[in-house]
C-alpha cells in the first residue's frame, strides 16, 4: 500500500489542482451517501417498494442539504471541460475528437450496468417476481443515467456556453418557475429547468476556468447570497425545504430542478470555493491524495453501481428469512436511522466489489492493476490523465 501511495504521488503532475479533484470526489460521495440514507426499500406483501425517510421523518430534511451535492459536480465539470476544450483548441484539436474522447469515457461504464440490469430484470421475471418489483428495482438502478445524460449534453455544448454568464440560465429558471407556480402554467414547462438549472453551476465552472471566481469574497457572496435566497423561497414562496424529491410531496425541488434548488446550488458552489484552500493543503499528504485520486479514477463506476450495491445487500439480507431493521423495514423512527447508519459500511463493501468487477469499463484494459513496463501500476499512471 505504501508503495502504491508513493507511486501515485510520483505520477501526479506538479501543476495538478488537487483541490478540484477533491471537490469532485466529495460531490460523488455526497450523492452516494445521500441515496443510501434517504432511499428505503421496504419489503411487504410480496413486493418491494421505495419509501423516503424524509416523508416519514421530516426532521431529517437537513440531511438533504448536506448530501445533495450535484451542483458541486456540475461546477467542477464545467471548469474541467472548459479547460480541456481550451487546451484542445490550443493544440489544434478538433471539436469532434475532443467530444468523442470525453463522451466515450463518460458512457463506457454505462454499457456494463445496462447489460447487467437487463439480464437481472429478465431473471427476476422468469423467477416469478412481480412486474412492480422489477420496475422499482430497475428504475432505482438506472436512475443515475439521467444525470449522465444532462452532463453529456452540457459537455457537448461547452464551446457555446463556456462564456455564457450564469445569470442567463438563472433568469430562465426564475421565469419558468414564475409561470408554472405563480401563473398556473403547465407542469411540463418545468423540465426546461433540467438543462437551465444545471447550466448555472456549469457556467460558473467555465468562468472559474477563465480565471474568474478569484478571491474568498466570491465564495462568501455565493454562499451567503444563495443560502439567504433559498431560505426566503422556502419560508415565503412555498418551496419545500428538502433539496431532493420526497414521494407524496406536491413539489419536488429536484425533479425537475426548481429555483430553490438552483439558489441552494449557488450556496454549495460558494462553500466549495471556500474549501479549496484547506483541501489543497490537506491533499499535500500522500495518503489523503492517494485516496482522492483512486476515487476519481473510478468515479463513474462508483456512481453507476452504488444503488445496485445497496439493492444487492438488501436482497442478500432477505435470505435470513426475516426483515432486517434499517434494511427492509419502514423508516419510522430514530431506531431505523441508527440501523441504516450501521448498514452503510456494508453498502460500501458491496460497492467495492462492484468496482473491482467493472472498473475496467471506465478506463479500458489499461485501468486494471497490472504493472506497466516502467514499473508503475496503471492506477498511478492514469492519475496523469484523470
Amino acid at each position: 500500500m505504501r508503495e502504491l501511495i508513493r507511486r501515485i504521488a510520483a505520477a501526479t503532475p506538479a501543476d495538478r489542482d488537487r483541490g478540484v479533484d477533491a471537490l469532485r470526489a466529495l460531490a460523488i460521495l455526497g450523492v452516494m451517501l445521500g441515496h443510501w440514507l434517504v432511499t428505503a426499500l421496504v419489503a411487504d406483501s410480496g413486493t418491494v417498494r421505495v419509501v423516503s425517510p424524509l416523508h416519514q421523518l421530516p426532521q431529517l430534511t437537513p440531511a438533504s442539504w448536506l448530501f445533495q451535492t450535484l451542483a458541486v459536480f456540475f461546477l467542477v465539470g464545467g471548469q474541467m471541460a472548459a479547460k480541456s476544450w481550451a487546451a484542445a483548441r490550443a493544440r489544434g484539436g478538433t471539436y469532434r475528437r475532443w467530444l468523442g474522447a470525453r463522451t466515450v469515457r463518460l458512457f463506457r461504464p454505462v454499457v456494463a450496468v445496462v447489460v447487467v440490469w437487463v439480464v437481472v430484470a429478465g431473471a427476476l421475471l422468469v423467477a416469478g417476481a412481480g412486474l412492480q418489483t422489477v420496475h422499482t428495482l430497475g428504475e432505482l438502478a438506472l436512475s443515475p443515467l439521467w444525470f449522465l445524460l444532462v452532463f453529456a449534453v452540457l459537455t457537448a455544448a461547452t464551446p457555446l456556453v463556456a462564456r455564457l454568464h450564469p445569470l442567463w440560465p438563472l433568469a430562465v429558471v426564475l421565469h419558468i418557475d414564475l409561470i408554472r407556480f405563480g401563473m398556473g402554467g403547465p407542469a411540463w414547462l418545468g423540465w426546461a429547468n433540467v438543462a437551465a438549472g444545471w447550466l448555472v453551476p456549469y457556467c460558473l465552472g467555465a468562468a472559474w476556468a477563465r480565471g474568474g471566481l478569484r478571491g474568498r469574497a466570491t465564495g462568501w457572496v455565493l454562499l451567503l447570497g444563495g443560502a439567504a435566497t433559498t431560505a426566503g423561497l422556502v419560508l415565503w414562496a412555498g418551496y419545500p425545504a428538502a433539496m431532493v424529491g420526497v414521494p407524496g410531496a406536491g413539489i419536488s425541488n429536484l425533479n425537475p430542478p426548481t429555483l430553490a434548488a438552483v439558489t441552494f446550488g449557488l450556496a454549495q458552489c460558494g462553500a466549495a470555493l471556500l474549501l479549496l484552500g484547506p483541501l489543497r493543503r490537506l491533499l499535500q499528504r500522500p495518503t489523503v491524495w492517494a485516496a482522492v485520486a483512486l476515487m476519481n479514477l473510478s468515479a463513474m463506476t462508483l456512481f453507476l453501481w452504488h444503488q445496485t450495491a445497496m439493492m444487492a445487500v438488501t436482497a442478500v439480507g432477505l435470505l435470513t428469512g426475516g426483515f432486517l431493521p434499517g434494511l427492509h423495514t419502514l423508516p419510522d423512527g430514530a431506531g431505523w436511522v441508527l440501523a441504516r447508519l450501521a448498514w452503510l459500511p456494508v453498502f460500501a463493501l458491496a460497492l467495492l466489489v462492484c468496482r473491482s468487477a467493472f472498473r475496467t469499463y471506465e478506463h479500458g484494459r489499461r485501468g486494471g492493476t497490472k504493472v506497466v513496463r516502467e514499473g508503475r501500476p496503471a492506477e498511478a499512471r492514469a492519475v496523469r490523465s484523470a
